[in-house]
Order: C-alpha cells, then sequence, then structure tokens
C-alpha cells in the first residue's frame, strides 16, 4: 500500500503539495493526472527517493521494491537482451552465487528459490518485452550504445517493466514510443501484477490501462475510480453539485442576514437574531468553482486551392542515391483530407513527412504539388532549435519583418501567447508553450496543409482536446503522425501505412490496426501492407463497418476472455502471495490445504479461459479470410 500523509512541499517558493492526502491499496494501477506544472512529476520523484518533506511523509511497505523510469538513458556495450536481464537484481544474485556455492543445503535453496521467481523463463520474457517495445530478435543482441537516444529510453522501460517491482512508476513513458509500441504498452500495463502509478497524457491508456485516477489540483490529491473518461464525467457532476450548492448557501446566508439587519435590535428578537449571527460565522463557505481555462489553438484559415493538393506517382525517395528508404509510392492528397501516418517507427514516417513537406526530394517518380500550395510543418526538433534567451515576440518578429508590432503580436495570439507570454524568454517557457510558439511560426503564412509530427508531447490532457477541436475546425488538410490514438481517432478519417518500404492507404479504423498488430505478432512476421486498390471511399467505409459488425460477436468474447484471464492472474498471484508468507504456516494445515487446491483450480480455469480466447480470435481471423477480406486491415 502506498501511503501519502498530509504532505507539504514547495519548489523555489511555490507551494506544490499543501497537505494532500492519498491512500493507493496493493495492485492498483492507478493514473496520476493533472495540469502541466502542477507537480506530478515532483511527486513521483518524492515517492521514489522519498525527499525532503516540509511536513507529512510519504509511507511504502519496507519490503517492497520501488521501480521508477530513469530520465538517461542507458548505453554501453551491453547486448539490449543483457541489459534487460540485469534489471533483475535478485535473479542475477542468485546465479552469481549458484556458480561458488558448495554447501548442499544452500545449493537447494538457491534452485529453490530460482525456480520460484521464474528464472528460466526469464530470457524469454525479457525478449517479449523488447519484441512489444520494437526490438526484434537481431536487434536484441546488438549493443546498447548503437542506438539513439529515444531508443535507448525504450531498453530503459523495458528493463523496469521485466524487474516488476511492487510499486511501478512510470512518467509519461509513451513520449520515446510510436503508435504500435504505445497499444502494446496499453495491454502490457492492463494486465500489471502489482501497483502502477503513471503520469501519462495520454487518454487512451489512461482508459485502457489504469484501474484509478489521482487527480492533483491546487495542491490536492483526489482519487477517483475507473478510467480517464469516468473521472472527467465524475469531477464535472461533483463541481456541478458544488456550484448548486454554492448558490443554494448563498441564498441561505443572506437570507439569515437580512433576519439579523432586521431584528438583532428588537428586545423580542435580540436571542434569535444572534443565534443566527452564531449560525451565520460557523457555516463554512462552499469555494466557488474556478476552472482554470487551457487556451485554444486558432489555425488561420488558408486560402482555397482547387484538387488535387498533392499527387504522387511511382515515387521513391532516400537519403543516399540508389538506397530508397520509400519507394512505389502512388497517393493523393486533397484539401481537407484528414490523414495519419501508422507503422512502426523507422520504417519511414518522418521520411515520408519531410518529403511532403518539400525537405526531401524524390529520388524517381513524380511528385507533383499544387502551384501555390503553402505547408507548415511541425517536428519536436524545432522545439530544441529555438533561441532561449529570445520572447516569443522576438522569434516571430524576425520572420515577418515588415509587420507593425499589433500585427505580430496578433500572429502570437490564436496559439495562447499573448500579453506577458509574448515577452516571456523562452527558456522560462514550459514544454506546451514552446510547442504553441512553433505551431505560430510555421502557421504565420496560413498554410494549406499541416504535417504535425507528435505534437502532443508537451501537451497536458486539456490541451491536446484543445488541439482536437482545433484541427476539426481548421479548413486546411491534415497529416499526423503521433502514437496518441486519441487524437487519431478524432481527427483522421484516413489512414496511411509506412511498412515494407512503401507507403499505402490502410482500410479500417485503429482498433482493425490492432488486430492487424496482434496477429502479426502472433505470427512472428511483419508483413508488408499492400493497400486497398483504387475504389469509392464511401464504399470502402460501408464495406469495413459491415466486416466490423460481422465480427462484433467473437470480438466481444475474445474481450470477455480477456478481462477474465486479468481477474484469474490477479487472484492467482493474490494467493501465490499468501503461500509465500511466512505467517500462513503458522496457522490450520486446513487453510494451507485450501490454499494450494484454490490455487488449482484457478490455474484450471485460467487455462480453459485462454483456450477460449485463442479460439475467439482463431474464428475471428478464419471469418474475415472467408469474408474476403484482404483489402482490409490485417492481412
Amino acid at each position: 500500500m502506498l501511503t501519502i500523509q498530509d504532505i507539504r512541499y514547495r519548489i523555489a517558493g511555490r507551494l506544490l503539495f499543501n497537505d494532500a492526502s492519498a491512500t493507493i491499496p496493493t495492485g492498483h494501477r492507478v493514473g496520476l493526472v493533472g495540469r502541466n506544472g502542477t507537480g506530478k512529476t515532483t511527486l513521483i520523484n518524492l515517492i521514489a527517493d522519498g525527499g525532503s518533506l516540509e511536513a507529512g511523509e510519504i509511507l511504502t511497505p519496507r519490503s517492497h521494491q520501488v521501480g521508477i523510469l530513469p530520465q538517461e538513458a542507458p548505453g554501453g556495450p551491453d547486448r539490449l537482451i543483457d541489459r534487460v536481464l540485469a534489471a533483475d537484481v535478485e535473479r542475477n544474485r542468485l546465479l552469481a552465487e549458484a556458480e561458488t556455492a558448495e554447501d548442499p543445503n544452500r545449493i537447494a535453496e538457491i534452485h529453490t528459490r530460482l525456480a520460484d521467481i521464474g528464472a528460466h523463463r526469464a530470457p524469454a520474457r525479457a525478449a517479449a518485452i523488447l519484441a512489444g517495445l520494437g526490438f526484434d530478435e537481431t536487434a536484441q543482441q546488438r549493443p546498447c550504445g548503437e542506438f539513439s537516444g529515444g531508443w535507448r529510453m525504450r531498453v530503459a522501460l523495458a528493463a523496469v517493466l521485466f524487474a516488476e517491482p511492487d510499486l511501478l512508476l512510470l512518467d509519461e513513458p509513451t513520449n520515446h514510443l510510436d503508435l504500435e509500441a504505445t497499444m502494446w504498452l496499453e495491454a502490457y500495463l492492463a494486465s500489471y501484477p502489482h501497483t502502477l502509478l503513471i503520469v501519462s497524457h495520454d487518454r487512451i491508456l489512461l482508459n485502457r490501462s489504469v484501474s484509478h485516477i489521482l487527480h492533483l489540483e491546487d495542491g490536492k490529491l483526489t482519487l477517483y475510480s475507473g478510467g480517464y473518461d469516468h473521472f472527467e464525467r465524475t469531477r464535472a457532476a461533483k463541481l456541478e453539485l458544488q456550484s448548486k450548492m454554492r448558490v443554494k448557501q448563498e441564498a441561505e446566508r443572506r437570507h439569515i442576514q437580512a433576519f439579523v439587519d432586521r431584528f438583532r435590535y428588537q428586545a423580542s428578537k435580540a436571542r434569535q437574531a444572534q443565534s443566527r449571527l452564531i449560525k451565520l460565522s460557523r457555516m463554512e463557505p462552499i469555494a466557488s468553482v474556478v476552472e482554470a481555462q487551457t487556451p485554444r489553438f486558432h489555425f488561420p484559415e488558408p486560402d482555397s486551392l482547387a484538387p488535387p493538393m498533392v499527387t504522387l506517382e511511382g515515387v521513391s525517395v532516400g537519403y543516399e542515391p540508389g538506397n530508397p528508404v520509400l519507394e512505389n509510392i502512388d497517393l493523393r492528397m486533397d484539401p481537407e483530407d484528414r490523414i495519419a501516418l501508422i507503422g512502426a517507427n523507422g520504417n519511414g514516417k518522418s521520411t515520408f513527412a519531410k518529403l511532403i513537406s518539400g525537405r526531401l526530394k524524390a529520388e524517381s517518380g513524380r511528385l507533383k504539388a499544387a502551384g501555390k500550395l503553402k505547408i507548415g510543418y511541425f517536428a519536436q526538433h524545432q522545439l530544441d532549435e529555438l533561441e532561449p534567451g529570445e520572447t516569443a515576440f522576438q522569434h516571430m518578429r524576425r520572420l515577418v519583418p515588415d509587420l507593425p508590432n499589433p500585427k505580430v503580436r496578433a500572429l502570437l495570439g490564436p496559439f495562447g501567447l499573448s500579453g506577458d507570454k509574448a515577452d516571456t524568454p523562452v527558456e522560462v517557457l514550459s514544454g506546451g508553450e514552446k510547442a504553441r510558439l512553433v505551431l505560430s511560426l510555421i502557421c504565420r503564412t496560413a498554410p494549406h496543409l499541416l504535417i504535425l509530427d507528435e505534437p502532443t508531447n508537451h501537451l497536458d490532457i486539456d490541451a491536446r482536446q484543445a488541439l482536437v477541436q482545433s484541427l476539426n475546425d481548421f479548413a486546411g488538410a491534415v497529416v499526423l503522425i503521433s502514437h496518441d490514438s486519441h487524437l487519431i481517432d478524432l481527427v483522421a478519417d484516413q489512414l496511411w501505412l509506412v511498412d515494407g518500404g512503401t507507403v499505402a492507404p490502410f482500410t479500417g479504423d485503429l482498433e482493425d490496426y490492432r488486430r492487424h498488430l496482434l496477429e502479426v505478432r502472433r505470427s512472428g512476421r511483419r508483413e508488408r501492407h499492400n493497400g486497398e486498390p483504387k475504389r469509392d471511399r464511401k464504399e470502402a467505409r460501408r464495406a469495413a463497418a459491415a466486416a466490423r459488425a460481422a465480427f462484433a460477436d467473437h470480438r466481444k468474447r475474445a474481450k470477455q476472455a480477456e478481462k477474465q484471464i486479468a481477474k484469474l492472474t490477479a487472484d492467482k498471484v493474490q494467493i501465490e502471495a499468501e503461500l509465500a508468507a511466512p505467517e500462513t504456516y503458522n496457522g490450520s494445515a486446513d487453510r494451507i490445504t485450501a490454499l494450494g487446491k484454490k490455487k488449482s483450480a484457478i490455474e484450471a480455469r485460467l487455462a480453459e479461459t485462454e483456450a477460449a480466447w485463442l479460439e475467439a480470435v482463431e474464428v475471428l481471423e478464419a471469418e474475415k479470410d472467408r469474408a474476403g477480406t484482404g483489402e482490409s486491415g490485417p492481412q
């Protein structure tokens, strides 16, 4: 159990936690949410290292292992698989001791403990986690130092997941992941067997992977049951009730005050008036509901442009002549298209974005863009290229030197950088504010096409929702690269899969793509997706919708089985914990026997449920094949 009791903590004089309290029972999976700057990362670090609190305390059981995702990427000559295996300290210690132990009793103890912790399954489990995070078998054998910082952060994540600490602390673990790895992580965390506390702005992850939401606001912590959507509804109802109660209380206060004012000097009513005065003084005021407003993004409306906006015919592109990253691309983009690029990192999504934006030239084939086409291109590296000592106003002024000052500021205002924010040095701005600045800079020309490569990495949930609304209002076209499936779901109406050295339309939605990835992982292969033949888009959507409806029953059975597997697994873990506890053996033998029988029964039911799940999935795949869905998502 994690107990946060009346903690008070300041940074640079600013009070982050003011008598904040929360209790997280063992086994809960909790999402920690709150506006940027409220102290979520600080709380995670305080839990991990116990920092110096001004007041209060943070308690975890002494025997519990606490694991936190490190801030720095690992490096060095160790193979990825070895780096992950090294995270299980007890296993490594026992294996080393087994090499030198001579006492037969100690040797027996070591091997018994190795069997208890599943040491023989460790290499396979480590490999499965690395594979889920995007490392194939060949990559797992390569030295850690050969990978870029983002990929090495995935190794750090794999290591802490493999260690399976009693309390797992994760701070924005999806920031270095692509959509595919994020989908895998959602499923993995949903069945994490111990306590989890995760800071994330990924709404889908917070709906799929956690059982509770811990909300940090105004220095206080409030625990809600359910995922993020349930938290949002519950909190909205709570705020509405609070607002109504405040109105009611104000009416009662006015009524009491009117009585006092009228009768306090009349002898016959003086005692009653005094009584009401006392009641008035003891009436605890209900705080008014003042929601902090999230600035919206207002993308300027572009000039009209006749279709097609961009056409690609047999295009190949790469960074070295004769060695294309992508080839044989045949696509078309029109005004108001909403396209999300999907596919694992390293397959060429950013390469394709650079091609469309004009930052890379086609090696062969034909790329034709409308003559007056203006493109706004957003990428994460642009935040690092901002001048720390300059203000937002100075950045914009340099790009539009001929505009008067009021018009320069008018270009910043629609992105939440008005007033003092426009005159604040970049080094003081938050990550989200820097992202808004870059967006304002690329939108100064009112582009017809926005290419956004991971635009939400530094935005909190409310800001992400504001971005969704603004992109849906935008009159131009949008190309998205994002691991945020909520953003893709609500903005994109087309998915283009970057895989197998090319780019092609993917018929279906993200749920179809999830199933495609599941099949690929089950079969142990990565296949090239050939895309759909050219046909009417509405017809393709109707066909995809009909196919999804036909498979709904089997999909439901599979989901029910998944939930049952998760519950049975949790029950099994609980019983195993009881059997491992020394105090259990101080009780009656009947109790121990009952626990053993219960464990056997659960294991049997677990095997049956897993078989039912596998059968449902196989029937689902078979029906797809019979329905002739070769032009749909899964291949």
